[in-house]
């Protein structure tokens, strides 16, 4: 079974900037990265560390940890997450772009400037290694990583997400390491619209069932 790139899927519908693989290794022949959607802005001005630390500390440790590293299934782990990317997300969820109660109240007293001080300091930290946990499902969430479904025009994730995880700055976000139980949450409110920030993942989603789901975010868990 052949493997489906995201410029197959996309190919009908462009978007605004081709994705920049993060090294000639970062895309196999495989799996080659794919277009990318809008790019989050650059993050721009410098970033103050020591206020950073503070604001998450006061705003985001509760649930996020001290590190970033969430011990809490249900939220992510942040740790060495794209800068410009976690910006993007705390813009949206200020807007409404990104629907979540918690978050909303969250980043309500938050300014652009505490965005990116929190977002340059959570890159500094380094992510936790996870792992998977199913392995009647490894199988099935490595071949959907890796190589996608072919039957239904998914793409591979790591076209995108890149082979070991670690995303593409500015354009797709970390995963390796994020907790299963998170992810697939994503996946799923991506499949049954709730969210509504990302155009790309929505199309992906939608074409995806419960297991495949589950298999695929478990597999991510394991990835270093």
């Amino acid at each position: 079974m052949g493997v489906v790139t995201a410029a197959s899927v996309f190919a009908a519908n462009p978007p605004a900037a081709p994705a920049t693989p993060a090294s000639p290794a970062a895309a196999t022949a495989a799996t080659p990265a794919a277009p990318a959607p809008t790019a989050a802005p650059a993050v721009t001005g410098k970033a103050d560390l020591v206020k950073g630390e503070a604001s998450y500390g006061t705003v985001c440790a509760a649930c996020h940890a001290a590190d970033g590293n969430s011990m809490i299934p249900a939220n992510p782990k942040l740790a060495q997450q794209h800068p410009e990317y976690l910006v993007k997300q705390l813009q949206e969820f200020k807007s409404g772009k990104r629907s979540n109660a918690i978050m909303t109240g969250m980043v309500a007293a938050l300014s652009e400037q505490d965005m990116k001080n929190i977002a340059a300091w959570l890159a500094t930290k380094a992510n936790k290694p996870g792992q998977a946990k199913d392995k009647d499902l490894i199988a099935m969430g490595e071949k959907i990583y890796r190589g996608g479904i072919a039957d239904r025009q998914v793409p591979a994730c790591a076209g995108c997400h890149s082979p070991n995880g670690a995303g593409i700055p500015r354009i797709y976000p970390r995963v390796s390491g994020q907790h299963a139980d998170y992810t697939a949450l994503q996946l799923n409110t991506f499949r049954d619209g709730s969210r509504k920030n990302s155009v790309a993942m929505t199309q992906v989603a939608a074409k995806m069932n419960d297991r495949e789901i589950k298999a695929v975010s478990d597999y991510m868990a394991g990835l270093r």
